[in-house]
């Protein structure tokens, strides 16, 4: 169980890791676990609305797509220009005497290659979860997402994202806190 003990502390860091592309934006705060959680409960909607995926590899994938940024950070598309990460090995030693390690790179290795439905999914509940910031942030006053939703929403492919992506941005970040609101 000691392996299992330091496989959950390492995966535990990336609730201190910040995602690296809010520097660049001037505004907003993340870090990898928010992300994955939410693109892990976007996944989970996205299957009870299309109930031919496969609901459990689709969220497993969407929650360990991130999981080599525990050992690699956090690399947005300007610091990638200039450094190079292993995510492989990074992956190998995270996995490594752990049981059920084949089943987290199998997952990794489904996200990156984006080849079944539930990858396909999975990529674009990735983007959809940034949507969700962008959206917040543009509601909130800040400029640099305007200039950022459209490009990030050309990274949503299926049919389902799409229409979750169209539903976002039709509706403003606080609209759910203010719907029943009464004094």
């Amino acid at each position: 169980m000691k392996q299992i003990a330091n496989l959950l502390f390492e995966i535990r860091m990336l609730k201190d890791i910040n995602r690296s592309g809010y520097s660049f934006l001037g505004s907003g705060r993340e870090s990898i676990a928010d992300h994955c959680f939410t693109t892990a409960f976007i996944c989970f909607t996205m299957a009870r609305l299309d109930p031919e995926v496969d609901s459990g590899r689709l969220v497993a994938m969407a929650l360990v797509h991130d999981f080599g940024e525990a050992r690699t950070g956090d690399f947005n598309y300007v610091q990638k220009k200039y450094s190079e990460t292993n995510e492989e090995r990074a992956i190998s030693h995270l996995i490594r005497n752990i049981p059920f390690g084949d089943d987290i790179r199998s997952l990794i290795d489904e996200f990156n290659r984006g080849e079944t439905k539930e990858a396909r999914l999975a990529n674009d509940a990735d983007q959809i979860s940034f949507v969700l910031e962008l959206k917040k942030l543009k509601d909130i006053g800040s400029k640099p997402p305007e200039k950022w939703l459209p490009i990030v929403g050309e990274r949503v492919k299926t049919r389902l994202g799409k229409q979750i992506l169209e539903g976002i941005l039709e509706t403003r970040w606080d609209e759910w806190w203010m719907n029943d609101y009464s004094e």
